[in-house]
């Protein structure tokens, strides 16, 4: 599959005279955050951008970059909203002299699709975090994705689904992987009180090292192979270390029973923690010196393994969904640029070899290893990266004639 991720960093040419329309449901942090930050790119590069949604708390940091709002009502699938939306969007179009429209919703991607159609403008959608069936099932809604100049769309593993369930053109479709707050995951962010706090909080002796495994305990994210794990690497001789599975364990009682009732078995439960949810993340990987996600099933985003590396973790996962295309190893790239190790899911075997390998390394060894897992997420996962990222997306098709 020849997908291509856009690039992050690329220097914008001639974006002076052009005109982006965003359309999202609301400004606010989880809806429009992303669009912001692009809108902030695009004013940084002499475009102008204007987001097209209802209001929110992001609406005075929009426009005092520059920014230009327009209140429009676009979370829906009521045909007689499409076609609303639709003639709204064609009149700003006329009104506006835009030149992409960018819709980031089912909604107002089906009623941008209906105005651009038309019009001398490219039409570019996003597949986020939206419910897979909110876009596959319906005809409709694969014709508007096949009509797209471009779909963008957060991994490799995203892109192949929606080529194949949607038969999208291949060179249509371009990776901007999801960005995470490398500002609050940041080592320099956290200090040493709230790592403190989180130690005691999980009974960690002095000078003991930690292997955490972040997120709900649940039967998909395969929390249940920890305690073999431990027995193996045990019996291979790691001492020094505790192993802190943290995330909430109600929703799954009776998972989270069997996984403690292994370890008394294997008699590994000194060295095992289930502290249940954690507040403060960050801090969680701070205080750890190896992240390991042993997925069985793909997670809905897999923001935790850029997080991790955000914090200059090493990270262990399992080549599910797009979690292996968050992680730096061979032979994708050479040993001395290594950010992680991928294994398959459900192997005892190699998850311990790959958990005792960060931990065999010297001091040297691992800051250089911390130093690259910080350098690669701020390249690939920091908010400025995604947005330079989308707006590379309108660069090369403003590039493009009509």
């Amino acid at each position: 599959m020849n997908v291509h991720y856009a690039e992050p960093r690329i220097s914008p040419p001639a974006l002076t005279h052009a005109t982006i329309l965003q359309i999202v449901p609301a400004l606010t942090e989880h809806a429009a955050r992303p669009a912001v930050n692009v809108a902030h790119a695009l004013r940084e590069a002499g475009a102008r951008a204007i987001i097209a949604s209802e209001s929110g708390p992001l609406l005075r940091e929009l426009t005092a970059s520059g920014g230009e709002w327009v209140p429009f009502a676009s979370d829906s699938l009521n045909p007689l909203t499409l076609r609303r939306n639709r003639r709204l969007i064609e009149t700003l179009i006329a009104a506006e002299r835009i030149d992409i429209v960018h819709a980031m919703t089912p909604g107002a991607a089906m009623s941008a699709r209906a105005a651009t159609r038309q019009m001398a403008v490219w039409f570019v959608t996003s597949i986020t975090d939206l419910p897979a069936s909110r876009w596959s099932v319906k005809e409709a809604q694969s014709r508007v994705l096949a009509g797209a100049d471009r779909v963008i769309v957060p991994s490799v593993y995203a892109a192949t689904t929606t080529i194949r369930h949607h038969r999208i053109r291949q060179d249509r479709v371009v990776v901007v992987p999801h960005a995470i707050d490398t500002g609050i995951f940041d080592p320099a962010a956290v200090d040493d009180g709230r790592i403190i706090a989180l130690r005691e909080q999980w009974r960690v002796p002095p000078g003991e090292r930690v292997v955490l495994i972040p997120g709900r305990i649940a039967p998909w994210n395969g929390q249940h192979l920890l305690p073999d794990v431990i027995h193996n690497l045990l019996d291979r001789g790691l001492y020094g270390a505790v192993f802190v599975l943290a995330g909430e364990a109600e929703t799954h009682a009776d998972y989270a029973a069997e996984i403690r009732q292994r370890a008394a078995e294997l008699q590994v439960e000194d060295v095992l923690r289930m502290p249940g949810h954690c507040t403060d993340m960050p801090a969680a990987f701070a205080a750890c010196d190896v992240v390991v996600v042993p997925a069985l099933e793909p997670l809905p985003r897999g923001r935790v393994v850029a997080e991790a590396q955000a914090m200059g973790r090493p990270v262990v996962t399992t080549s599910v969904g797009t979690l292996p295309e968050h992680v730096l190893q061979p032979p994708r790239i050479p040993e001395d640029l290594r950010t992680g190790w991928i294994v398959p899911p459900a192997d005892i075997a190699s998850l311990s070899d790959a958990i005792l390998a960060p931990l065999s390394l010297d001091e040297d060894e691992y800051q250089a290893l911390s130093g690259r897992a910080r350098q690669f997420a701020d390249y690939m996962f920091s908010p400025h990266s995604a947005a330079c990222a989308v707006r590379a997306v309108y660069m090369s098709l403003l590039a493009g004639s009509r």
